[in-house]
């Protein structure tokens, strides 16, 4: 899918890439679904679709924290506080931590919850805002919005898809 130019193709992709991995996740079964055989966001790691799952919503949950400070006209502490963007690997354990909790059905629910927050943020957004300046760095808020959404949804499907095809 081409990188989106403007509000309603970010929707798009949100919605489409979204939809995709929806229905790869309705694949997974669930007595596997805490398998560490995937691997990870860090090098040398392991995940399990738990985990993925876990780490999508920490992403989509931040993007809404983002959001909410920029439209609260507070400062931005990006990826996160306390982690810089050479820490991600870090940050992905953060989040599977964060989650671990979580009855899997109901993690998959927060993963829905918080995507349809950011449509629904998206729609209260006019153009100009989303990608008529930088927001951080060169980046507009449309284009971080889509590297932490629809981008990582895609990803997500293929190791999911892989994943599973080895299983």
């Amino acid at each position: 899918m081409a990188v989106p130019q403007d509000k309603d193709e970010l929707l798009a992709a949100i919605e489409t890439e979204f939809g995709k991995l929806n229905r790869t996740l309705e694949e997974v079964p669930q007595g596997l679904v805490h398998e560490r055989t995937m691997d990870g966001h860090a090098k040398g790691t392991q995940m399990s679709p738990f985990d993925l799952v876990a780490y999508l919503t920490g992403w989509n949950e931040l993007v809404l924290k983002w959001l909410e400070r920029d439209s609260a006209g507070a400062a931005i502490d990006f990826p996160e506080t306390g982690f810089k963007w050479n820490e991600l690997g870090r940050l992905a354990g953060k989040f599977y931590g964060d989650y671990a909790d979580l009855p899997y059905p109901r993690l998959v629910e927060r993963l829905h919850t918080a995507k349809a927050r950011i449509v629904a943020a998206i729609g209260r957004t006019e153009d100009a805002e989303l990608y008529g300046r930088p927001w951080y760095g060169k980046w507009t808020m449309g284009r971080m919005i889509q590297f932490n959404t629809s981008s990582p949804y895609a990803n997500a499907r293929g190791r999911l898809r892989a994943w599973l095809k080895a299983r």
